[in-house]
C-alpha cells in the first residue's frame, strides 16, 4: 500500500516514483483532431479557425492553423465567398504555381468540371491529361493543324438550331473568326495593325466563303476570294476599278500569304485536323513544339487555341439552353500568359475579350505567370491598362514565391499587409546554398481574396502526384 501523504498532492507528468503509484515509462502524444469552431468551442474555449471555407478541392494546410484549405471558384462563387471565378498565380519559375494548378485540374475534374488546357508550352500537363483520360492535340508543323476560321463545335450547334437563336449565334461565329484572322494579321505584322478599310474587306470575303462552304472555310480560300476580286468584295473596298482593287488589298494578300507560306505555313493553312471532343473530360492543347520557332509563332498558336477553346465552352452553353444537352462547368488553364501577350502590340485585346465573360458562360479560368513584369513589359500603355486589368479582375490571387519588389507592384492591385509580405518575401530564395535541400518556397502560396487576410497555404503532393506533377523530368534525364 502506497503512503499517499508522501508523495504530494500533484504528480509529475510521468506518476509518481513509486511501486504501485501508476508510473508510466512511455507516455504517448496526444490525438489531434479537427472541427468546426462552432463545434470544438464547446469542447475547448480557446480554438481559433482560419477561416478557410471547407468548399471546393483539398489544396494543402493552412500554416498557421493546420487545417486543410479547400479552393474551387464556382464553389466559393455559389457561396458568396467571391465575385468571379477568376484565378491569378503569380511566382517564380519552380516555386510550384503548376503543381497547384495541376491538384485544381484533378479536383475539379474529378466532380464533373471539363478541363481545357489552352496552349501548353512545355509540354506540363499532357500526363495529368492523359491520366484522367483525356485528349492531348499537339499542334505544330507536320502535326495536328488549326485553323483559325473552324467555327468548332459552334458550327455543330448552329446545324440544329433556328430562327432567332440561330442568327445570333450565326454572328457570334462570324465575329469569332473575324476577330481571329484579325489578331494573327496583326501578329505577322510585327505589330502593324489591320486597317478599317482591310477589315470590312475581310469581313465581306469570310460572308461570301460561308454563304458557299458547306464545311468551315480555310485561309487559302480567304486569298482566292480576294484574288478573284468578286464585285461584293470589290464593292467592300470601294474600288474604282480592276488596278484600283489590286492597290487596296495588295498588303492584305500579303499578309495573309505569310500565315500560309511564312514561318507559321504548316500550322494555320488547312482544316483543324483534331478537333475537341465537347465530352471530353480534359482536353490539352501541346503547343510546344512551336515554341522553338519564336514568340510570333507561340502566340499565334496561343490565340488560336484560345479562341478554339472558348468556341468549346459557348457552344456547350448553347446547346444547354437549347435543352440538348446538360449544363457543363469549364475550367481553363492559361499557363506562361506572358508568351501570348508579348507577341505583338494589340493582342492583349482578343485575350482580355475572352476572360470577361467567364462567369456567365460558366468557365473558371487559371492564369499563370512569373511576375507582373510580364505585364508591364507591354508594347504601350493601353495593353499594359488591359494587361492589369486582367489580373486585376481574378477575384482569387494567388502569390507563390516573390521578391521584395516584385511585392511592392503587386501591392497596386492587392493589398497586402506587413506579415504577408514578410512570408511571401522569405519563400524567394534559401539562405544557403546547400546541394539536396528544399527550396523554401516550394509549394507554398499565399490566396488572397478581396480585402481578406490571406491565407498561407503549403501544399504536400501524395500518391501518383509526384510522378504527374514534375515538371522537372527533362532535366533529371539529362543528368542521369
Amino acid at each position: 500500500m502506497v503512503n499517499e501523504d508522501r508523495l504530494g498532492p500533484v504528480p509529475p507528468n510521468r506518476g509518481w516514483r513509486r511501486p504501485g503509484a501508476g508510473r508510466a515509462v512511455h507516455v504517448a502524444g496526444g490525438a489531434e483532431y479537427q472541427a468546426t469552431t462552432v463545434q470544438a468551442a464547446g469542447l475547448y474555449p480557446f480554438t481559433a479557425g482560419s477561416g478557410a471555407p471547407l468548399l471546393g478541392v483539398p489544396i494543402g494546410r493552412h500554416q498557421l492553423w493546420g487545417e486543410t484549405v479547400l479552393l474551387d471558384p464556382f464553389e466559393w462563387l455559389s457561396a458568396g465567398l467571391i465575385t468571379n471565378t477568376g484565378i491569378f498565380v503569380l511566382g517564380q519559375p519552380g516555386a510550384g504555381k503548376s503543381a497547384l494548378a495541376k491538384r485544381l485540374v484533378m479536383g475539379m475534374a474529378a466532380t464533373g468540371s471539363q478541363v481545357l488546357v489552352l496552349g501548353d508550352t512545355k509540354p506540363d500537363y499532357t500526363r495529368v491529361v492523359e491520366h484522367l483520360g483525356g485528349r492531348v492535340i499537339r499542334v505544330g508543323r507536320g502535326l495536328d493543324r488549326i485553323n483559325p476560321l473552324d467555327a468548332g463545335p459552334l458550327g455543330a450547334v448552329l446545324a440544329r438550331m433556328s430562327g432567332p437563336d440561330a442568327e445570333q449565334l450565326r454572328l457570334e461565329v462570324r465575329g469569332r473568326r473575324l476577330t481571329l484572322l484579325i489578331a494573327l494579321c496583326t501578329l505577322v505584322r510585327d505589330g502593324g495593325r489591320i486597317s478599317n478599310a482591310e477589315e470590312v474587306v475581310l469581313g465581306r470575303a469570310v460572308d461570301l466563303l460561308a454563304d458557299r462552304h458547306v464545311g468551315d472555310p480555310v485561309i487559302p480560300d480567304v486569298l482566292a476570294v480576294l484574288d478573284q476580286g468578286p464585285d461584293t468584295v470589290r464593292a467592300a473596298a470601294r474600288a474604282a476599278g480592276a488596278a484600283d482593287y489590286r492597290r487596296r488589298v495588295d498588303d492584305l494578300v500579303a499578309t495573309l500569304r505569310l500565315l500560309c507560306e511564312g514561318t507559321l505555313a504548316g500550322v494555320f493553312d488547312a482544316a483543324t485536323s483534331t478537333p475537341i471532343d465537347l465530352s471530353a473530360k480534359a482536353v490539352s492543347i501541346d503547343i510546344s513544339r512551336v515554341v522553338t520557332a519564336g514568340d510570333k509563332l507561340v502566340a499565334a498558336a496561343m490565340l488560336s487555341t484560345w479562341s478554339y477553346g472558348y468556341a468549346v465552352i459557348d457552344a456547350a452553353a448553347a446547346l444547354a439552353e437549347q435543352g440538348l444537352a446538360p449544363r457543363r462547368r469549364h475550367l481553363a488553364v492559361m499557363d506562361e500568359l506572358w508568351r501570348a501577350l508579348r507577341g505583338a502590340p494589340g493582342l492583349v485585346e482578343p485575350a482580355d475579350a475572352l476572360t470577361r465573360l467567364s462567369r456567365n458562360l460558366g468557365v473558371a479560368q487559371i492564369m499563370l505567370t512569373h511576375s507582373l513584369d510580364d505585364l508591364e513589359a507591354l508594347g504601350n500603355a493601353e495593353d499594359r491598362a488591359k494587361g492589369r486589368g486582367m489580373a486585376e479582375r481574378c477575384a482569387v490571387k494567388v502569390l507563390a514565391a516573390l521578391p521584395g519588389r516584385e511585392l511592392d507592384r503587386i501591392g497596386r492591385i492587392v493589398r497586402l499587409s506587413g506579415p504577408e509580405r514578410d512570408i511571401v518575401s522569405s519563400w524567394a530564395a534559401p539562405d544557403a546554398l546547400v546541394p539536396g535541400a528544399a527550396h523554401p518556397g516550394r509549394g507554398k502560396y499565399l490566396l488572397k481574396t478581396g480585402e481578406r487576410a490571406g491565407m498561407p497555404v503549403a501544399l504536400y503532393l501524395v500518391g501518383d502526384e509526384f510522378a504527374l506533377y514534375d515538371t522537372d523530368t527533362a532535366v533529371k534525364a539529362g543528368a542521369r
